[in-house]
């Protein structure tokens, strides 16, 4: 009876080594297989990771190139507007300061006539104003 257990277990120990052989085989063929597919999906998206890379690379280049410019367009701006505002310094003082005090000067002159063709002292012609105008002419 010992021979039959013997026998039994050795048969077992057969059968569960064939197994084993079973499953590292179907393992191998699995691994093969996913190896295969990892290698033409890595070559599928080789092209596109290449394509994202020298999109990156050109969208940096576009930015550099974009603040550049914007670089540029701001100091033109800012001597645009200091040469214009030199500019208007300028012409105030060549232009419209002489011309104020021209200006003032016909007025005076102006007045002057004014005053020798009335023919009255200036004194007279100002009268102190009474308490009844300065009320007719409150708005409220």
């Amino acid at each position: 009876m010992n021979d039959v257990f013997l026998g039994v277990i050795a048969v077992a120990v057969a059968v569960m080594a064939l197994i084993q052989v079973a499953v590292v085989v179907v393992a191998m063929r699995t691994s093969r297989r996913v190896a295969d597919a990892l290698a033409r999906v890595e070559a599928d998206v080789k092209p596109i990771v290449a394509n994202l890379k020298s999109m990156s690379a050109d969208a940096a280049r576009t930015a550099s190139i974009a603040s550049a410019q914007a670089q540029k367009a701001e100091q033109v701006i800012g001597d645009l507007t200091s040469r214009v505002n030199h500019t208007v310094a300028v012409v105030e003082e060549t232009v419209v300061a002489p011309a104020r005090e021209a200006y003032a000067m016909v007025q005076g002159l102006l007045a002057a006539l004014s005053a020798f063709r009335s023919g009255t002292p200036p004194t007279a012609a100002r009268r102190p104003s009474t308490s009844e105008e300065e009320d007719s002419l409150f708005i409220g």
